[in-house]
């Protein structure tokens, strides 16, 4: 039986039956669309110690993360909420572990709740395996909770050292015949709600495309890390034009290698600066 005492829980005790749908849902977010840049369900898979035709077999399902998952704890005797997080912690897949941290500890706490409750601990927990899913929350100034989300035209990655272009970003495609709409984290987002929970919903469900404010200072941060390399999984390659780079100073740093592939738009060429807001706005305009 898991230890589930006052003190700190030892989360390798938990086994993973303890994990909401939620939970697992998110989960499957993250690892279910292959990824060139950052480790997916075939990563976790191959950790947990599954072989090559197993992989191939799962490949083949609609949701390989969750068969994964429930082979996992089908066959495993270590299959536990503390394992699950190692290994995501082995494949670097720390983005995922600072998001779902919060959710794992409640749903650990009601299942430890639930075992006070009986002799033995059950097979199923209504409180932790209910499918209803959880109410959704206003996330922008402007989302109405009981209405259609909030949409946009592109969500800006940016770091804040650049926030002075976005400001010129936003006079030039928003305030203009253009009438974009932009979605502008530090403007546009409540406070109060986990940043890597926000910015995946923004950026898969809500923003047509993502504009990258590329700089010496983007390079150094963790979170244009997380949101290019979430981006790039939603839609790898090209040829959605999905992703759009921008370069608007001189940089020190040799540009990001996994944006090589994408066409920039170049606000530091004189002779072309005057074409840069007119194919900048052109892209986001694309349906």
């Amino acid at each position: 039986m898991a230890c589930c005492d006052k003190s700190e829980t030892d989360l390798w005790t938990i086994p993973l039956i303890a994990l909401n749908v939620s939970v697992r849902k998110k989960l499957e977010l993250y690892l279910n669309p292959r990824n060139m840049v950052a480790a997916d369900w075939m990563v976790v898979a191959e950790t947990m110690g599954f072989n090559y035709l197993e992989i191939q077999n799962y490949e083949a399902t609609n949701n390989p993360t969750r068969k994964v998952l429930e082979g996992w704890q089908a066959r495993s005797t270590d299959a536990s909420v503390g394992k699950l997080l190692s290994v995501l912690t082995e494949v670097e897949r720390k983005d995922i572990v600072e998001d779902l941290r919060p959710l794992i500890d409640e749903d650990v706490r009601k299942y430890c709740e639930s075992l006070k409750k009986k002799s033995e601990p059950p097979v199923q927990v209504n409180d932790i395996d209910s499918c209803v899913p959880r109410d959704r929350v206003g996330l922008t100034l402007e989302d109405d909770p009981d209405g259609a989300p909030e949409l946009f035209d592109a969500f800006i990655c940016y770091c804040q050292s650049d926030f002075e272009f976005v400001h010129e970003m936003i006079r030039q495609l928003e305030q203009t015949d253009y009438k974009l709409k932009l979605c502008v984290f530090d403007r546009d987002v409540l406070p109060g709600s986990c940043v890597w929970t926000i910015t995946s919903e923004l950026i898969e469900r809500r923003c047509k495309r993502m504009v990258v404010v590329i700089s010496d200072e983007y390079l150094d941060s963790d979170a244009c890390d997380f949101q290019t390399k979430f981006a790039l999984s939603l839609c790898p390659g090209a040829r959605n034009k999905r992703l759009i780079p921008v370069i608007y100073k001189s940089m020190a740093k040799p540009f990001p290698s996994i944006l090589r592939f994408l066409t920039i738009c170049d606000y530091t060429r004189p002779c072309t600066r005057a074409w840069f807001w007119v194919r900048l706005a052109k892209a986001l305009s694309q349906p």
